[in-house]
């Protein structure tokens, strides 16, 4: 390690270099203070201390201080001047000098004591920006823990969705990876794509509490087993959070505003909503809660639409597979109605991607 010496007396800058030569220390040498900052930046690394005059030619000690500070903001800076003393001590302290010292330098002992005080205060800056720095580390790596363990609870329930309801396998699958398109699609930002892409294979997971003879029958369900079906919406917010009511459900969807300007916009959150509103419709004709238009979170109208078009091209136990392009009518069709027509605009001009990603996570 060295010091650098900024100061255009050579006779001093001798005399300062022999003394730290007998300390074991090496020195670098600059007769200004532009020549000083060269210095500085070509040997940064190197250098753990600088001693600056204040009255030199080309560039005084004030002009380096504050090019120094910025440049390299732990490099502890003495001054050593005679002009002056008390008020160019001062300035020269608000520029971000650590110590003073005045000529003429009597003794050593006293350039001694100075720098061991500011290596000393070096060090300790020097541990508390690496303790800080590895208190980030380790937040930043328990935080990606956490969120990857999130994921990774989030997947296995919609794979428990996938058990109790063999034909929702690949579907929750596709689901998510179309809703992610017509997120971008629709404007929404990356962040929000990626997380509506992670959430919407969730949105069936309250199938879990449907009974198998309702989930499960090879035809169409009556009024009552209709009924037992459409809690699944609830059934699903609920497996994902606390529920105590119905009324409390409600104020999920109304507290979208307020949940989406949340930074990060929490994962359990979104699942939560999908859950609850991919049955409501355009027109307030759905279900659970019969919200209408933009009421609707943009998600949930998202995943709606890409939901029915998933479903009539996949076989179920009451049906056969539409072809796709008589599924992509009836989105069409259902524009202003079952559908925000937003979105349906959206998924007809991306039928090329969609009907791709289909047919990559085909059954």
């Amino acid at each position: 390690m060295s010091i650098l010496i900024i100061d255009d007396e050579p006779g001093l800058r001798r005399s300062l270099a022999a003394h730290f030569e007998d300390l074991d220390l090496d020195t670098l040498e600059a007769c200004n203070g532009l020549e000083g900052l060269e210095v500085l930046r070509e040997h940064a690394d190197s250098i753990e201390a600088v001693i600056v005059d204040l009255n030199m030619q080309v560039m005084d000690g004030a002009s380096f201080i504050g090019h120094a500070t910025q440049e390299a903001p732990e490099m502890p800076i003495i001054v050593l001047s005679g002009v002056g003393v008390i008020e160019d001590a001062i300035a020269a302290m608000r520029r971000g000098a650590w110590d003073f010292i005045t000529k003429p330098l009597h003794s050593f002992e006293m350039l001694d004591h100075t720098l061991n005080r500011v290596f000393e205060r070096a060090r300790l800056l020097r541990e508390n920006r690496m303790h800080r720095e590895n208190l980030e580390c380790l937040v930043r790596q328990r935080t990606e823990e956490l969120e990857e363990t999130r994921r990774q609870v989030m997947q296995r329930l919609s794979r428990a969705a996938e058990y109790k309801d063999n034909e929702t396998g690949r579907h929750v699958i596709r689901v998510g990876q179309i809703s992610r398109l017509l997120g971008a699609a629709m404007g929404l930002g990356t962040q929000q794509c990626d997380l509506l892409g992670e959430c919407a294979p969730l949105h069936d997971v309250g199938k879990i509490g449907i009974p198998d003879e309702v989930l499960l029958k090879p035809g169409r369900l009556d009024d009552d087993e209709l009924v037992i079906m459409r809690r699944h919406c609830l059934y699903g917010c609920e497996i994902l959070g606390p529920l105590d009511d119905r009324e409390a459900a409600h104020r999920i969807c109304s507290d979208v505003p307020l949940l989406r300007d949340q930074q990060p916009f929490d994962e359990l959150a979104l699942a939560r909503i999908l859950a609850l509103c991919h049955h409501e419709r355009w027109d307030g004709g759905g279900y659970p809660f019969g919200l209408s238009g933009e009421d609707i979170p943009v998600e949930a109208r998202i995943v709606s639409v890409v939901d029915v078009y998933d479903a009539l091209c996949s076989d179920r136990p009451y049906k056969t597979a539409m072809p796709p392009d008589e599924a992509a009518i009836l989105i069409r069709d259902g524009a202003g109605t079952q559908f925000d027509p937003a979105v349906v605009e959206a998924f007809l001009c991306h039928r090329t991607e969609i009907d791709a990603i289909r047919d990559r996570w085909r059954d």
